[in-house]
């Protein structure tokens, strides 16, 4: 990864939210294909030592992402993403959950509402991503859950992915 590439988490509990913004080194069109693809999405988005397996990801308003989380044992952890709202290359909301194996969510742990804004500058793509809780108490059990080591390992192998697509 590129060290100079910005990444910023901030956690504000009184208004719910957790705030990331993370650049990357490739084009627009590329980290949108990273974010959206399945078989892309497979390669980067669980922290190491697990990996993603998508069952289905239809990308449209209303539809979801369903796919499970592997640890190294093989164990699954099943979670969705429902899509609510779409613009290709500029934004992309979803509202995400524990879920079984057919996408049945369970209310045990926290959802996150997600809103990702896209944007490029000079070929450098910026990602601004904010979940939004109901609940502060929601904000301290996905910390306590490892959200932030999680998600920035996950990231750290989407900077290793898009150095692979580029170079193809």
């Amino acid at each position: 990864m590129n060290s100079n590439l910005l990444f910023d988490f901030t956690v504000n509990k009184e208004n719910k939210t957790i705030h990331i913004q993370r650049e990357f080194d490739a084009n627009l069109e590329l980290v949108w294909q990273a974010w959206t693809t399945a078989e892309l999405l497979d390669q980067w988005w669980a922290p190491k030592p697990y990996h993603i397996e998508t069952k289905t990801l239809d990308l449209k308003v209303g539809k979801m992402w369903l796919y499970a989380m592997v640890s190294p044992q093989d164990e699954k952890l099943w979670c969705k993403a429902d899509y609510k709202a779409i613009e290709t290359n500029k934004l992309l909301s979803w509202l995400d959950a524990f879920c079984d194996e057919n996408g049945n969510g369970n209310n045990i742990k926290p959802r996150s509402f997600w809103t990702n804004i896209f944007t490029e500058k000079n070929g450098i793509t910026t990602v601004n991503i904010t979940l939004t809780h109901e609940k502060p108490e929601e904000i301290e059990t996905i910390i306590e859950m490892g959200f932030r080591e999680g998600l920035t390992m996950a990231l750290g192998n989407l900077d290793e992915l898009l150095l692979t697509l580029k170079t193809k």
